[in-house]
């Protein structure tokens, strides 16, 4: 009697303890688009590393193609006109034209730029104060630009270049009445991305002579 009952719970054992599993041969793996990481500083919080922005890079009109003309154009001049708007300034910091002058564009663009990475997701509490610091010392530089450039709320003209000891001075060229800014914008930048295009298409050609 006592080997039967023995031999009862071995077997009944042996049915409540689940054998180890193998891996199933069916299980899809996680795509890659899907992997998902923890933040240390964010208490454990799961986000896609695909959302976090890229942070802001320097833009250098000078050397910049001609495919992403464009885009820095109407995202400079998007801001631009949001900044003017939010804090009320007044055509001698910001004037409608400020596109037509190259010293209020990089001064522009590099107060953009400082924004950007103020007001970045994985930036500090510290930099919209930083933002605002630096942005009331550019309004002061903004000042003297729109002074020396000549340009108006109503009126526009050309930077005066000085000429150098040797150098041919430049024409002189009379105000003109601005009559729509926007229209204005969309034709300089048209001739812009085309001037640059035209660049790297010349520069193109000269490679493939010299090769």
């Amino acid at each position: 009697m006592t080997d039967e009952t023995e031999n009862h719970d071995n077997e009944t054992d042996d049915t409540l303890v689940p054998p180890e599993a193998d891996e199933p041969d069916d299980v899809t793996a996680v795509p890659a688009d899907d992997d998902r990481g923890e933040n240390e500083d964010s208490g454990g919080d799961r986000f896609a590393f695909d959302d976090i922005p890229a942070p802001p890079r320097p833009i250098n009109w000078r050397t910049l193609g001609s495919s992403d003309a464009e885009y820095e154009w109407l995202a400079l001049n998007e801001w631009v006109n949001w900044l003017r708007i939010e804090f009320g300034l007044p055509a001698a910091v910001i004037p409608p034209m400020w596109h037509r002058h190259p010293e209020l564009v990089w001064e522009l663009s590099a107060l953009h730029l400082r924004w950007l990475g103020c007001y970045d997701p994985q930036q500090d509490a510290a930099g919209p104060l930083a933002f605002l610091t630096d942005f009331h010392a550019a309004q002061q530089r903004l000042r003297e630009w729109v002074s020396i450039s000549g340009t108006r709320l109503d009126r526009d003209r050309p930077t005066r270049q000085t000429a150098w000891p040797g150098e041919e001075p430049t024409a002189e060229t009379s105000e003109q009445p601005i009559t729509d800014r926007d229209e204005d914008f969309v034709a300089f930048v048209i001739e812009d991305v085309t001037r640059r295009a035209e660049a790297e298409v010349a520069f193109l050609r000269s490679e493939d002579a010299e090769s």
